[in-house]
């Protein structure tokens, strides 16, 4: 027979085990009350195009909206398009929900082509040669009415994933890899 204290070990290790399959942004939103909706608006600064998004709706995704989403963030230099990581997306909405403010992130880069990527390393040692930005999985982003320190801090704080800041350049890295700063 299994002893209660034993049960409970056994337990709180396979919920330990199970949260960390779980993405950083979904444990942040769990530990609140889930919203209905999540919510996301966005101005491409290379193009000009906006989009505001109800991208998640019901306990789902909009495939739809998902699709908007990835043309928005398209590689803008060769007008590809990329899935763009649902967890970014939601990592976006929790930060958006830290600051406690609305409005449109502004999108200095979204999807990178690895051929952008490698023409861009060429230019500058900032950048990666094996980018998030290639897999979908990374943002360059500001949201005008946040101080960029504060916007930094906030997502350092989720502990969710990469955070760049590059406050010479006015904008925020966030990426879905593992937690790093720099």
């Amino acid at each position: 027979m299994i002893k209660r204290r034993d049960f409970l070990k056994l337990a709180f290790s396979q919920c330990a085990l199970g949260a960390a399959a779980i993405s950083a942004p979904s444990l942040v939103l769990a530990k609140t009350k889930p919203p209905a909706e999540r919510q996301l608006a966005f101005y491409n600064l290379h193009t000009g195009e906006k989009l505001s998004t109800t991208y998640w709706a019901d306990g789902e995704y909009i495939t739809q909206e998902l699709a908007s989403l990835n043309y928005l963030l398209r590689d803008h230099r060769t007008d590809e398009i990329h899935t763009m990581d649902k967890n970014l997306l939601d990592l976006l909405y929790v930060l958006q929900q830290q600051v406690d403010k609305s409005g449109a992130y502004h999108i200095i880069s979204g999807y990178r082509s690895p051929k952008t990527n490698a023409k861009l390393r060429q230019n500058s040692n900032g950048v990666a040669k094996r980018s998030l930005h290639m897999q979908g999985k990374a943002m360059d982003v500001r949201l005008p009415g946040v101080e960029l320190k504060h916007l930094r801090q906030a997502a350092l704080q989720l502990h969710a994933g990469g955070v760049g800041y590059y406050p010479k350049s006015n904008f925020v890295h966030i990426d879905t890899g593992r937690p790093r700063f720099w």
